[in-house]
């Protein structure tokens, strides 16, 4: 433990103010999961405003060989500025998602239950209402109107700029340079000393001056003592609390290594001291990283960063490896992207990013200087014009592009596109709060392929008209008891019309679908649910042995495992990812599906409850998702004896340019 608790905290306190301490705890507790989750929206945002094209990878998969779709990934060979600042701006979006982790289990050690959709940051509609041209408060730390360097810096989402990058450092700025730049008379409202004076529970908590001191604060509480020798830590420990781990789990075989070798990301609730220093460690990585507080250093001499809270290169590279267009192995360019920058803490990553800045070019530049798009910039050398798949051509794909952001569409093209990056946002922070609170049908899994999917939906935005998309607008909310669809003509309550899904259940993975019939493309899950998207759909099981179907042994074939169609899975977290379906996703593998009906019934989901019929559904590699979801479908209103349109309509030009999952 390196932290020194504050002279403030020092003295035992009267066994009377308990419970006034217990909640100003819990209300640090929230306030650091939001100080956390509010900064990734805001680098997200900018770091997808970088331009750059990305072709579809995957192990063994060269299904879109010679495609390329707009938006940045990360380089294992920065040369550019832009592949520069893109790995940079990376580095830190994904410690602010370690950060977030983190405060959630500390948050669980103390009994309280994180919220991530807390009013602090956002409204009842998912809309993100922290940010905005007139916004001067970063939540719980200070109002930028209060500083004399940055009164002029809205708190607001946008493209990567001198601006946004003034924003940041502010955000990141360690403890020292943050008291000099509050201006005179204002110092009083920052940086309290722990425990607050006068504060009561309901009140808002101080504004905290740096998230640094945040921390501080937090572990001042976490220390104190009172007169009859008990401690708060005593009153608050929770041995029964949820621990959740994404970056140093390494029980899967997507992710075989634990990325932090010298801190743990969770905490051990089994010994009560153990975890109170677990909790410091966690602090002190997460300050560390963000302002190197824990380090008085020499310019140039020292990195920022302790080693200990540095990732493992080797972890890394077995944990995020990269493939080429034709399925091959490549060096890792997360790997890279974070080893080359962690050991900078971000307050110096984004100080670096403002010096690449005058070469940096972004997505509204780029359209400013080549107005539209061509098939050109679409297709890479490789490309094969013979296009066997039968996917749209990058002619189409440009043409859709411009579609939607001619001067008639582009006020509507806004709103969808905004729409669609903040219902995938929300896709990750409503799973969130499950992940955090297993609800009572069991614990759900943490939504990463949702996080990635969300950097698509915000490449496109950008991508397509330029124009920061509108986190503030928000989403109406799903209609009880109605049955919604996928995607183009899977409406079960229709009659093979070519209406879109309804943006308020647009998603990215199937583990943020909230129901029946809004499974989306991709990557078809279980029947039995379970498992997360990704492209290693498991095919027919063959084995030696003694016994019949459904043995535990023997001679015969096991069971085939079945499928949820994309366009009728039978509940929340069984059907495929990404909705509206893309219009070049394809199936990676052969498999089979059960097919579902849906009837309406007052003891199944929203009152729907899912009936399976027929004999299973054969699904070849390589075959258009929504064909196939389309091939479900009509098969589900011949089994109600309705018939619909023999072959599915044309895309729409949102779906021709939303990319595969993959």
């Amino acid at each position: 433990m390196t932290r020194t608790l504050s002279a403030s905290a020092q003295a035992p306190r009267d066994p009377a103010l308990k419970k006034t301490d217990k909640a100003a705890l819990r209300a640090i507790a929230q306030a650091a999961v939001d100080v956390e989750l509010f900064t990734i929206p805001l680098y997200m945002t900018s770091l997808y405003s970088i331009q750059g094209m990305h072709a579809i990878t995957g192990q063994g998969n060269d299904f879109y060989q010679g495609r390329l779709w707009p938006g940045s990934k990360t380089s294992a060979n920065p040369v550019t500025a832009n592949d520069q600042a893109f790995n940079l701006v990376f580095s830190v979006f994904i410690q602010e998602m370690l950060h977030l982790q983190m405060a959630a289990n500390m948050a669980t050690v103390l009994g309280v239950s994180p919220n991530f959709t807390d009013t602090a940051l956002q409204d009842d509609r998912h809309g993100w209402t922290c940010y905005g041209p007139a916004n001067s408060v970063i939540p719980n730390i200070i109002d930028l109107k209060d500083t004399i360097h940055h009164e002029d810096v809205p708190v607001n989402v946008g493209p990567l700029s001198d601006t946004q990058l003034r924003l940041f450092i502010a955000i990141e700025q360690p403890e020292a340079d943050a008291r000099a730049n509050i201006k005179q008379g204002k110092e009083k409202d920052y940086f309290p000393e722990a425990p607050f004076a006068d504060w009561k529970p309901g009140q808002p908590l101080p504004r905290f001056g740096t998230i640094g001191w945040m921390y501080q604060c937090y572990y001042d509480y976490l220390s104190l003592t009172y007169s009859d020798g008990s401690t708060l830590w005593d009153l608050m420990f929770t041995p029964t609390a949820v621990q959740n781990d994404l970056f140093n789990s390494f029980s899967s075989p997507g992710h075989p290594m634990r990325e932090f070798m010298g801190f743990e990301t969770t905490i051990a609730t089994t010994d009560q001291a153990i975890a109170f220093e677990q909790m410091i460690s966690m602090m002190d990585a997460i300050t560390d990283q963000g302002e190197g507080s824990e380090i008085q250093r020499r310019p140039q001499l020292l990195q920022a960063v302790k080693p200990k809270y540095q990732p493992s290169n080797t972890a890394l590279r077995a944990d995020y490896p990269s493939y080429d267009d034709a399925g091959t192995q490549i060096p890792s360019a997360d790997a890279v992207a974070r080893s080359d920058n962690d050991p900078m803490d971000h307050y110096e990553r984004f100080k670096k990013v403002a010096e690449l800045l005058p070469q940096v070019v972004t997505w509204p530049m780029w359209l400013e200087k080549n107005k539209a798009w061509t098939a050109k910039e679409l297709q890479g050398p490789d490309y094969d014009p013979s296009n066997p798949l039968k996917l749209p051509t990058p002619d189409e794909l440009a043409t859709a592009l411009n579609a939607l952001n001619e001067p008639s569409a582009r006020a509507e093209s806004h709103k969808l596109l905004s729409q669609a990056v903040i219902g995938a946002i929300a896709g990750v922070t409503t799973v969130l709060n499950d992940y955090w609170n297993p609800p009572a049908t069991g614990p759900v899994l943490f939504p990463f392929p949702s996080m990635a999917g969300s950097g698509d939906r915000m490449s496109i935005a950008w991508a397509v008209l330029g124009l920061t998309p509108d986190l503030s607008i928000g989403l109406d909310p799903a209609k009880p008891g109605k049955l919604y669809h996928s995607c183009q003509a899977l409406d079960l309550d229709g009659a093979g019309d070519n209406a879109c899904a309804a943006v308020e259940i647009f998603h990215t993975c199937r583990g943020s679908n909230n129901c029946h019939a809004q499974g989306g493309c991709g990557f078809v899950q279980p029947i039995s649910g379970g498992g997360n998207c990704g492209s290693a759909v498991v095919t027919r099981g063959f084995g030696g042995g003694c016994a019949g179907p459904g043995a535990s042994g023997g001679c015969g074939l096991p069971p085939q495992k079945l499928y949820s169609a994309p366009s009728d899975n039978r509940c929340g977290g069984f059907g495929g990812c990404a909705v509206p379906i893309s219009a070049s996703q394809v199936f990676p593998n052969t498999g089979q599906m059960q097919l579902y009906d849906f009837v309406e019934n007052s003891q199944g989901k929203d009152g729907w409850q899912s009936v399976a019929f027929g004999d299973p559904m054969l699904y070849q590699r390589g075959e258009k998702v929504h064909d196939v979801a389309y091939r479900a479908y009509q098969a589900v209103m011949e089994h109600r004896g309705k018939s619909v349109p023999a072959d599915p309509p044309g895309p729409d030009n949102l779906r021709l340019v939303f990319p595969p999952s993959t």
